[in-house]
């Protein structure tokens, strides 16, 4: 099992909520203000981490195993985004997908930092 934060389509109420099925919702969480937050296409957040110039980001930790989050997950995410490790308020580390690096997509980035909540992002849009 691993700690992984979701911060978009997976979260409760969201349409990839049904790849957790089974996995235990730990909490709420927030990431450290270490991390821009950008809208990939308007169809997907990211996290992408920064030596300054970050802001905390809301989301959801679930305990994930490790064969959900090789055959659910990891499968779903779009190809702009990669496996990587956030730290959270708290100063624990989860599991999450960042802003592939470098970026080579050609979809449009909105950064959405000030915002720091997908679902707000998606309310205002």
């Amino acid at each position: 099992m691993a700690l992984m934060f979701f911060n978009g389509g997976a979260m409760r109420g969201e349409p990839l909520h049904h790849l957790l099925d089974g996995s235990p919702f730990v909490g709420a969480a927030r990431t450290a203000p270490k991390y821009r937050f950008y809208a990939v296409g308007d169809q997907c957040p990211a996290l992408y981490p920064v030596s300054h110039g970050g802001a905390e980001v809301t989301g959801e930790v679930y305990d994930v195993s490790l064969d959900d989050l090789r055959d659910k997950v990891l499968p779903s995410e779009p190809h702009e985004l990669e496996l990587g490790v956030v730290e959270l308020t708290d100063g624990s580390s989860a599991f999450a997908m960042l802003l592939r690096r470098p970026y080579t997509s050609h979809v449009a980035l909105r950064d959405i930092t000030e915002v720091g909540d997908w679902r707000a992002y998606k309310a205002s849009a």
